[in-house]
């Protein structure tokens, strides 16, 4: 855990995202100025501006597990009144909001499981918007097979359709992210490898053999595989 740190310490996202993709849910649901919104499993904050763009006179509940990740947010965040940062599990959310963000990380609870649980967080007509891993082809190559072999439930986007259904919602749109997402999350992880890869020890040598085998797959094969961005309502 602590090679995983020093390599992704301080770093603007821990996944795929930006800002365009708040955006774009803010707009398809008619987000109000003063929705309240939370962040789930929000790393170090990358969300947070985007989602206050989004709703100015809102407000963002933001949390995570992880303490790094949390004081990382909250010293960008400490000023503004808008933002709150909490260290909790995405599984116990509290209070309810107009829209819950989870970007990148409903695997961990399983999207059905995850919607079932954030259901009586959300006020009448509120929405849950994530961004989940997605097969973009029925072949996908042995690559891109290694890449996603941890996560065996992940499945295209008829699947996280029919996950979605089961726990009750409806799927009101989705968009795949775009090479710029993965771009945001990527280049910065690259120059961090880079600066890193001289002086690194064993250990710390796989951690970025790792994560640079991650993102060489998926420049090679990004036709096949990505993140498709759901925004899911219930019924």
């Amino acid at each position: 855990m602590m090679v995983f740190f020093t390599l992704h310490r301080d770093l603007p996202r821990e996944g795929p995202g930006e800002a365009a993709d708040v955006a774009w849910a803010a707009d398809v649901v008619g987000l109000a100025q003063n929705a309240q919104m939370a962040d789930i499993a929000c790393g170090p904050g990358g969300d947070i501006s985007a989602l206050l763009r989004a709703a100015p006179d809102g407000h963002v509940t933001a949390l995570d597990k992880t303490a790094h990740f949390v004081d990382s947010a909250r010293k960008i965040w400490a000023d503004d009144p808008r933002a709150t940062i909490l260290r909790a599990d995405m599984a116990r959310v509290m209070n309810t909001y107009d829209m819950i963000w989870c970007a990148g990380a409903v695997y961990f609870l399983g999207v059905t499981e995850a919607l079932k649980t954030w259901r009586k967080s959300l006020k009448p007509g509120g929405v849950v918007v994530f961004s989940e891993p997605c097969w973009f082809t029925d072949t996908p190559c042995a690559q891109s097979i290694e890449a996603w072999a941890e996560y065996p439930a992940m499945s295209d986007a008829t699947g996280i359709a029919a996950r979605i259904e089961a726990a009750g919602y409806e799927v009101v749109a989705t968009r795949k992210l775009s090479d710029q997402a993965w771009e945001d999350y990527y280049g910065p992880l690259d120059a961090r490898i880079a600066a890193l890869r001289t002086d690194a020890d064993a250990a710390l040598t796989k951690v970025l053999d790792e994560a640079e085998a991650e993102a060489a797959a998926w420049r090679a094969h990004r036709d096949e595989f990505g993140y498709l961005l759901s925004i899911a309502r219930p019924r």
